[in-house]
C-alpha cells in the first residue's frame, strides 16, 4: 500500500531526526559522476545493487524507483546543481511508518577525481528510525559497493 510522505527541500538533509553520511573517494570526475547520478537514471539497477528498477518520470524531474527487498519509491529531485550536488525527496513509499525521506549526493573535486558524500536524511515513526540506525553498516556497505561499481562502470 502507497503512503503519502511530507514534502521536504534540500534544507531537510541537515535537520533530519535520522541522518547518516557516508564519503568514499572516485577516480571518475565530478562532472561524469554527476552525469550518471542525474541523466542515466535506469542505469542505476547497473551500479547500485539495491536498486532494482529506476526510471525518470513525468518531464524528468521525477522518478520511479524499485529496492531490492519489495521497495518502491515515487522520488522528485530537489536539487540538481551540475557537478556539485543531486538530491532527492521521497513522495510516495510502500513502507508505512516513514513520515519524510530524502537523499543528497554531494561531489567534490579531489585530485583527478571526486569525494562522494551521500547523506541519507529521514523521519519516521520511532521503530523506523530505530530500523534505519540499525541498517546503518548495510546503508555503508551498499553504498560502498555501489561507489565502487559507479567508478568502474565510468572507467569503461
Amino acid at each position: 500500500m502507497a503512503h503519502q510522505l511530507r514534502a521536504v527541500g534540500l534544507d531537510f538533509i541537515e535537520v533530519a531526526p535520522v541522518r547518516m553520511v557516508f564519503v568514499r573517494q572516485m577516480a571518475a570526475a565530478p562532472e561524469a559522476v554527476y552525469r550518471a547520478l542525474a541523466d542515466d537514471v535506469p542505469g542505476w539497477s547497473e551500479w547500485f545493487s539495491a536498486v532494482t528498477f529506476a526510471r525518470p518520470t513525468g518531464d524528468g524531474s521525477t522518478r520511479e524507483i524499485h529496492l531490492r527487498g519489495g521497495g518502491r519509491f515515487q522520488e522528485t529531485i530537489i536539487a540538481a546543481k551540475e557537478p556539485e550536488v543531486y538530491a532527492y525527496r521521497v513522495d510516495v513509499a510502500n513502507t508505512p511508518g516513514i513520515r519524510a525521506f530524502a537523499e543528497e549526493w554531494r561531489l567534490t573535486p579531489s585530485g583527478t577525481g571526486t569525494l562522494v558524500r551521500w547523506t541519507f536524511a529521514l523521519d519516521g515513526t520511532a521503530p523506523i528510525r530505530l530500523a534505519a540506525k540499525l541498517g546503518r553498516a548495510g546503508l555503508r556497505r551498499a553504498f560502498r559497493g555501489a561507489v565502487a561499481a559507479l567508478d568502474r562502470r565510468i572507467a569503461v
